[in-house]
């Protein structure tokens, strides 16, 4: 998807889905680490990260997580959303080259301030 979806609130429903995936590479997570100074070795030395309890590196959790920035601004409800808050946990690690899937299920929906909750998940 190039362009970001332009949902009517009218037209989201509670309990729909909307979900996308993504190959994250080691490319997306040294660029992750050049934008936010975060050079962990557990995400970018090679050599650190098959000497951890992992055995190889993982993704920054918050990478994985702004993409539900693209599900909001992209997917649902796209064009002009505001995104307002998220809570976090991370439960298993994400590798390079992992494929996951980003999904968010309509759980509660605001007339009067026309507003939607999203349950998020990322699944690899």
């Amino acid at each position: 998807m190039n362009e970001a979806a332009q949902l009517r609130y009218d037209d989201i429903k509670v309990g729909t889905v909307y979900e996308f995936e993504r190959t994250i590479s080691r490319d997306d997570v040294l660029n992750f680490a050049d934008l936010t100074g975060d050079h962990n070795p557990l995400h970018v030395d090679l050599e650190f990260g098959a000497q951890s309890q992992f055995g190889e590196n993982i993704v920054h959790g918050m990478l994985a997580a702004a993409l539900f920035s693209t599900l909001v601004g992209m997917y649902c409800p796209g064009e002009r959303a505001l995104y307002m808050s998220q809570t976090l946990q991370f439960r298993k690690p994400i590798f390079y080259g992992d494929r996951v899937t980003v999904r968010g299920t309509v759980t509660e929906k605001n007339d009067i301030i026309k507003m939607i909750t999203l349950r998020t998940e990322i699944m690899r």
